[in-house]
């Protein structure tokens, strides 16, 4: 399988690499075995087939990998499980101090 080529660094982004040539091959064949049947060689029908299958396979791979990739890329940028807005630490810290004056004020310190 594919992942088998792919080492522990960089394994999204090189396997979802791997996965667009692939796509793009399957597609080449595809196309290839399309214009048989259209010159009327019946043979290369069952190709076309089976290359309809490999492509719908690589898309799922694609389409996979693109979406792990793109969770890694959001856990790397510190940006929050299921919303599109990064961490904003300072805006964090200031709030944290407020909140601390107001404990030091409110408790007669």
């Amino acid at each position: 399988m594919l992942r088998d080529k792919v080492g522990e660094a960089g394994a999204s982004v090189d396997l979802l690499e791997i996965t667009e040539t692939l796509y793009r091959d399957v597609a080449e064949e595809l196309a290839q075995a399309l214009q048989g049947v259209r010159r009327g060689q019946i043979s290369e029908a069952k190709a076309a087939v089976q290359a309809v299958k490999d492509l719908r396979t690589a898309f799922h791979l694609v389409m996979e990998e693109r979406s792990r990739v793109e969770k890694l890329r959001r856990q790397l940028a510190g940006v929050a499980a299921g919303r599109d807005v990064a961490l904003d630490f300072d805006a964090a810290r200031a709030e944290i101090g407020r909140r601390l004056a107001r404990l030091r004020n409110a408790g007669g310190c």
